[in-house]
């Protein structure tokens, strides 16, 4: 490290007061970053290493806000595991693990340390860069579709039992991929700027239902962008199978029984899917709709490949 880093790092570490901690690795890092995992390290100025990192969030003695990266992956997993146990954890990384002392914070927090300052970022002079801020998330795009998929893939159930598999047997085979993908169930608000889609493929229906009787014509084109874009989803996740995309853009982890759940991202598209059951598809280019997809024909082998490639925690 250059002596600016240097004292970067001093800075940050002289009673820093940790606030919060997450993990940067291939297999899981806050996705509102990016679509992979080295966009998410990009975003951060670090290099996509193999094993990844700890991210450690807090506020030094004037209350400036500090990220620290270190290498001790398993440290930090530890502590989250302990705090998600409502166990204590002192997590204090050793100096000759800490990677970069970053000013600011990558992701929003809505905590602060007793005691000192409200956080603010640190002083130019011991920042040799410009501090992190989390992405703008108050308008629909990638940021915003992302956090509508990692909240899908933690609330499955909540937002599968808005889903009538009727839906899908009533226009199962008119897809031109051969999955079906249908709006069903009724409108639902994810909290994170995501909603259920509602009709039956004549185009999604806003608000409280006074605005339901849309023009034909525009519920028609919208069922054409909807359906367009699934094809294209599909179509990419199962490019990834025969070209492995960058690291991170599939990812497979637990779901009950012997399912596993799976997360796939693209350029303009995330999806979230369980390995025995549909998917779910999000677009840039459709804001606030989230886009259920049957399993059909062909979706349990697209999922079977991806899971079979996708990284997954160690």
């Amino acid at each position: 490290m250059s002596g600016t880093d240097e004292d970067a790092v001093t800075a940050a570490e002289d009673a820093l007061y940790v606030l919060t901690a997450v993990l940067l690795t291939p297999a899981q890092f806050p996705s509102v970053l990016g679509d992979d995992y080295p966009e998410a390290c990009a975003a951060l100025g670090l290099a996509p290493l193999a094993e990844g990192y700890g991210l450690v969030l807090g506020q030094d003695g004037e209350g400036a806000r500090w990220t620290i990266a270190t290498d001790d992956v398993s440290l930090v997993a530890v502590a989250i595991a302990s705090w998600d146990c409502g166990m204590e954890y002192d997590l204090s990384p050793a100096e000759h693990t800490v990677v970069a002392a970053l000013p600011g914070w990558p992701l929003a927090l809505a905590v602060a340390a007793p005691g000192v300052p409200a956080p603010h970022d640190p002083e130019a002079e011991l920042a040799e860069r410009a501090p992190l801020a989390p992405p703008d998330t108050s308008g629909w795009g990638p940021a915003q579709r992302r956090m509508g998929a990692d909240e899908i893939a933690l609330q499955w159930a909540l937002w599968r039992e808005q889903i009538d598999d009727s839906a899908f047997a009533a226009t199962d085979g008119t897809s031109a991929e051969g999955d079906t993908t249908a709006e069903a169930g009724t409108e639902q608000d994810s909290g994170s700027g995501t909603e259920q889609d509602s009709g039956s493929g004549s185009g999604s229906e806003k608000g409280s239902g006074s605005d339901a009787a849309q023009d034909a014509g525009a519920g028609q084109e919208s069922g054409g962008v909807r359906s367009e874009g699934v094809r294209r989803v599909l179509a990419e996740a199962r490019a990834y199978v025969d070209t492995p995309p960058p690291l991170g853009r599939v990812r497979s982890s637990f779901a009950p029984g012997d399912a596993r759940t799976l997360r796939a991202d693209g350029p303009g598209w995330s999806l979230v899917a369980r390995t025995d059951d549909i998917a779910f598809v999000l677009l840039d280019e459709m804001p606030g709709e989230v886009v259920p997809v049957g399993r059909g024909p062909e979706l349990p082998g697209l999922l079977e490949a991806l899971d079979k490639m996708a990284v997954r925690p160690s």
